[in-house]
């Protein structure tokens, strides 16, 4: 199956942010709940576990990795239902992200935002972020999520011609 790369690079004050948006057919509170609760985190992404709350670390698990590891996520903001800003260090570097909601009446838009310092592996980055969002998709529509393989490496050139010469 073929998609479309979404992701959009800007140049900010201290470094760059990779920009992705999707648009679901929910209320925003439902929207939310997909992006907060574990229950319904595990169906895309992974389950969470710890107390969560701003300041707070938590352990999500990354269910649709190989091996299924688990990282502590710091949650840096949390502003229900409009953002939630997170971050976490792994062998991989390090990732601050922001996933931001707009309600449009019954629609709403989610802005996911990865903070990056340069755009070094952003071809191996972007893939993977397109990825998660219609693995989020997916779930929300009760659908079979996507092949890995439809991302990566189809999208790594777009995603290397983002970067600023």
């Amino acid at each position: 199956m073929t998609h479309v790369p979404t992701g959009r690079l800007f140049g900010t004050e201290n470094g760059m942010d990779l920009v992705l948006t999707r648009t679901f057919p929910a209320p925003i509170d439902d929207v939310w709940a997909s992006l907060t609760e574990s229950e319904r985190t595990a169906r895309w992404f992974g389950p969470w576990e710890g107390d969560a709350g701003p300041g707070r670390t938590i352990r999500v698990q990354m269910a649709l990795e190989e091996e299924a590891p688990w990282s502590d996520l710091r949650i840096d903001a949390c502003e229900p239902p409009r953002r939630l800003a997170v971050s976490m260090r792994d062998e991989y570097g390090h990732w601050v992200l922001e996933l931001l909601l707009t309600s449009h009446g019954e629609r709403t838009e989610l802005r996911f935002v990865h903070h990056l310092d340069d755009a070094d592996g952003i071809g191996e980055v972007g893939p993977g972020w397109e990825y998660y969002l219609d693995c989020l998709v997916a779930a929300r529509d009760d659908t079979a999520l996507p092949s890995f393989d439809d991302y990566h490496p189809p999208m790594k050139a777009y995603y290397e011609q983002l970067r600023p010469e």
